[in-house]
């Protein structure tokens, strides 16, 4: 527009009494004459340049022009008429109601009216008390004379892009009303224009607040030009709006549809809104009141046309439902309300769902709306659940469906109430979710109570799970038959071990629910706890060892070792292993120490250290100094073959009370310092003619003792079964190898037994 602006301009640069605006040119004279020659140059110059004009558009030789939003003629500048046709074609009022509307437009603006109280007299004499309506001749002249007055130059104002500008809407029950104002700096309004229209018959039914936001949106739109791109305030006299229009806040999502179309329209202005109380908000509560009359608008709300089709989805017609609506003695009144408005502070108990809602709710079709939901009366209710229900949804897809499409206060109790009086849908729930574990109460002792399951089949077997409730020790016995009497025996094995608990739990397998396991349990003094059938839970300390029995035998699939074997270093293990519950390990809890394996060799025996400072320290209290040797020491040693002493020379120390002794005969002997003697006498030791020879050893220098490739650990606690063996290492012995009965002499030095003596 810009460009053709400046095209414009160029094209009628030079020429006299034109002046052009976009595409709207104003050719002016002071005489006939010169405004047409000031005419024919304008044509001319258009020919020139192959311009053409709209003869349709064309005024030729007009007294007044509209133009820029004024009216021109020989007398100056004047407002456009159109914009205070809201005024001069105002109709009459015709109750006290409108009068004192019309009224209350005059005096917004006394302050620029003189004489005004004795101008509108006859005016304000139809509003004295017990006086009858009575319009005539005088009253008519007031009327016109005050229509005048509003519509003067002093009241009026003309536009400026630079002063504040305010826009003031209103909405009654057959009206809207608008008034463009610019603040001054003193705080005065001056209009720029006024409009109103009445509502057509459409528009009649919609609620308070709907009508209320209708006149905001189309004031904005017919001020259009002076508003956009440029700050102004909004002012209404409904207070929700403030909310739901304050473009600082997000809509609620409950909002009308039609709310939400006018809140994205009016996202496109920079805006504030406020409010004003109805008896500061005249002006436009007057023009709203006494609407210019207009041809009904037949063109169809794009809202109303999408709840009508929304409606029509039900099972019912909008009809059906607005005749039903009419009929409910709560939303009819609620209808009556939505229409009129609301009061503050509504005290019938009955509406105060919808009062809570009041400003989401409208009406489309006479049928009330909260945001796109249909409000069903209570006659339709059972029919809408049914079709809500007609597939068997759950309760939460019900409710999801229901949102999309309806709803009344109690809704989702009544989803509720009809999923669980369905029989079918009662016959194929799941089971309700878990409830809190109460865990059983830790015994004070050990072996109090114990918890027993089975495993398997598991590896073609099935084992016999044990476990201690306060210390977790576990027993695990493979059984090939789990048969009741089978499971009594080992019982009574485990219990003539550690004794009999005073409660056993288990699950309700044949094996513990027979009559015989019964006796069993009631000789024994022992309290059976059954868990409830299908549920595990009660006896979880069991189950859960069996999957962490299962897991730890399946991780060792790949090692080369017996089923037994596995077993057995598992329960060691585990034993041994402090208890994520008890922080402590089983078998400390049960035995009251840590079972001896193979992982305490790699920890340096401290307890050996401070029995050999012990002994010292006894020895050096209660016995004589211990003597001290070093090698070369001429000594005589112990000789229980025959001799009592011989001679020898120390030939190493092997600790703080052993020696290594050489004989004057070349033996090696190792004896105790108490067996030692310091000497200072060197002859030759007299033996008996019976010469003992010192290579004699003292026990045969070969035999064979047969080994068993399996050792208990010497607890009866950590016995598996009869059949089942702790690992513990030994040598391989060839069983089938002859023991000699007698010893056999050699004719060589022991050295064997001299370096392990």
């Amino acid at each position: 527009m810009i460009i053709w602006h400046r095209a414009i301009e160029q094209v009628l640069q030079g020429l006299p009494g034109v002046q052009c605006i976009l595409d709207d040119m104003v050719i002016t004279g002071r005489n006939d004459k010169e405004h047409i020659e000031n005419l024919a140059k304008v044509l001319q110059r258009l020919e020139d340049f192959n311009l053409r004009v709209n003869k349709e558009k064309c005024e030729f030789f007009a007294d007044r022009v509209a133009y820029c939003g004024h009216e021109i003629d020989k007398s100056g500048i004047w407002k456009s008429r159109d914009k205070i046709d809201a005024v001069i074609k105002t109709q009459a009022p015709g109750n006290v109601t409108q009068l004192r509307s019309f009224l209350g437009l005059i005096n917004y603006y006394n302050r620029f009216l003189p004489n005004l109280a004795s101008e509108m007299k006859p005016l304000h004499e139809l509003l004295e008390k017990g006086k009858p309506w009575a319009w005539k001749t005088r009253q008519q002249k007031a009327f016109e004379k005050a229509k005048k007055l509003i519509t003067s130059e002093p009241v009026l104002a003309h536009y400026d892009p630079q002063k504040e500008i305010r826009l003031a809407c209103d909405a009654s029950p057959y009206g809207l009303g608008a008034v463009l104002s610019h603040v001054f700096n003193d705080k005065t309004e001056r209009p720029i224009a006024f409009i109103s229209k009445s509502l057509s018959k459409a528009e009649q039914n919609y609620a308070q607040i709907d009508k209320e936001a209708l006149a905001i949106y189309w004031a904005v739109k017919k001020f259009y030009p002076y508003l956009f791109g440029r700050n102004f305030t909004l002012v209404t006299d409904h207070q929700p709006l403030t909310s739901i229009f304050n473009p600082s806040k997000s809509l609620p999502v409950t909002s009308a549809s039609r709310l939400q179309r006018y809140a994205m329209f009016l996202s496109g202005f920079t805006y504030s809104i406020i409010y004003k109380n109805t008896k500061q908000h005249t002006n436009a509560d007057a023009l709203s009141r006494l609407p210019l009359k207009c041809e009904n608008n037949k063109d169809f709300d794009a809202v109303d046309v999408f709840h009508t089709t929304q409606i029509e989805t039900l099972p019912m017609t909008s009809e059906t439902v607005a005749n039903a609506t009419r009929r409910d003695t709560v939303l009819s009144q609620v209808l009556l309300r939505v229409q009129g408005g609301w009061t503050e502070g509504e005290n019938d108990k009955s509406l105060s769902s919808f009062y809570n809602r009041r400003h989401e709710l409208s009406l489309h079709q006479n049928c009330l709306m909260w945001g796109i939901r249909v409000i069903i009366p209570s006659t339709l209710k059972q029919q809408v659940l049914e079709l809500l229900h007609s597939s068997h949804p759950g309760v939460v897809k019900m409710k999801s469906l229901a949102r999309s499409y309806v709803w009344w206060p109690g809704i989702d109790s009544d989803i509720e109430r009809l999923a669980k009086e369905c029989a079918g849908c009662q016959k194929q729930q799941n089971n309700p979710g878990k409830v809190y574990v109460h865990p059983w109460e830790w015994p004070s002792a050990p072996w109090q109570r114990v918890h027993i399951d089975f495993a398997g089949p598991f590896l073609d077997q099935n084992f016999f799970i044990l476990v201690d409730a306060h210390s977790k020790w576990p027993e695990v016995i493979p059984m090939k038959r789990i048969t009741t009497a089978r499971t009594i025996e080992v019982l009574r094995t485990i219990f003539s071990r550690n004794g009999i608990p005073e409660q056993i739990v288990s699950d309700n397998g044949p094996q513990f629910t027979s009559a015989e396991f019964g006796q069993f349990m009631k000789n024994n003094a022992i309290r059976h706890y059954k868990s409830a059938p299908y549920h595990p839970a009660t006896n979880g300390l069991a189950e859960r060892f069996v999957q962490t029995f299962k897991r730890s035998i399946k991780s060792m699939k790949h090692d080369s070792m017996s089923l037994n074997k596995k077993i057995a270093n598992f329960l060691l293990q585990y034993r041994n292993t402090p208890h994520t519950t008890t922080n402590e390990s089983p078998a400390k809890l049960f035995v009251g120490r840590q079972l001896r394996s193979r992982l305490d060799l790699i920890r340096p025996n401290i307890q050996e250290k401070v029995d050999r400072a012990n002994m010292n320290s006894a020895f050096g209290k209660k016995g004589k100094p211990v003597p001290s040797f070093k090698p070369g020491d001429h000594v005589i040693v112990r000789d229980y073959r025959g001799n009592k002493w011989i001679n020898g020379t120390i030939e190493s120390l092997l600790g703080p009370l052993n020696c290594t002794v050489k004989t004057d005969f070349g033996s090696l002997w190792k004896r105790h310092v108490d067996q030692i003697r310091k000497t200072e006498c060197r002859n030759k030791t007299e033996f008996s003619e019976t010469r003992y020879d010192e290579r004699v050893p003292v026990t045969p220098c070969t035999i064979s003792v047969p080994c068993n490739d399996t050792v208990s650990t010497g607890n009866d606690h950590n016995n598996v079964s009869e059949s089942v063996s702790a690992d513990i290492e030994s040598e391989s012995t060839d069983h089938n190898a002859e023991i000699k009965r007698y010893p056999t002499r050699e004719r060589k030095a022991p050295k064997r037994l001299i370096e392990e003596m």
